[in-house]
């Protein structure tokens, strides 16, 4: 393999290969606050220059597509962020790399179409039924614990700070949520 030569530049990120805030935004077509926000939460990174003008590389654009990519795909900010921190730095991770990523989110995607498939279920009962019951529906009311004590606004009406409107189990623990 030939070793392309630098021409005696420093390592690290040069000035030809760093963009600003409005070019990464222009490009990415996501507003500079946006790309702010995601640096703050450590999905990306920039340098500084002497002025204090933020300076990204052109890999930056990655990945923002992959943060974007995370998110179509129903995984928040978060978990977008774990994901890249399992991938290198450098402007292209490998193929194999990008499996290793993608076979993680497998579980999740797979966790939403069952979610789905719940909920279409639900909604197809909800239309075969048509009731809408705000006591009995389990689309628009599911799990409704409080709206087993009674009518109303259960909270507002019940001032009870140890067991509020809903029934305290006799095993309950004390901390009141429960």
């Amino acid at each position: 393999m030939t070793a392309i030569p630098d021409h005696g530049r420093a390592p690290g990120p040069h000035r030809d290969d760093l963009v600003t805030i409005g070019q990464l935004a222009r490009r990415s077509g996501l507003a500079a606050s946006a790309l702010r926000y995601y640096e703050s939460l450590g999905l990306i990174h920039a340098t500084r220059t002497t002025g204090g003008q933020r300076r990204y590389t052109r890999g930056t654009l990655r990945r923002i597509a992959f943060v974007r990519a995370a998110q179509r795909v129903g995984l928040s900010l978060d978990e977008a962020r774990v994901a890249l921190d399992r991938l290198p730095e450098r402007p292209a991770p490998s193929g194999s790399e990008w499996d290793r990523v993608a076979e993680s989110w497998q579980s999740r995607i797979d966790e939403q179409i069952a979610e789905l498939q719940r909920l279409k279920a639900k909604l197809t009962g909800c239309i075969g039924c048509g009731c809408l019951s705000l006591s009995r529906c389990a689309l628009y009311n599911a799990a409704d614990r409080a709206g087993d004590t009674g009518p109303g606004a259960r909270y507002l009406l019940t001032r009870d700070p140890d067991g509020g409107p809903e029934p305290v189990s006799p095993d309950a623990d004390d901390c009141g949520t429960c």
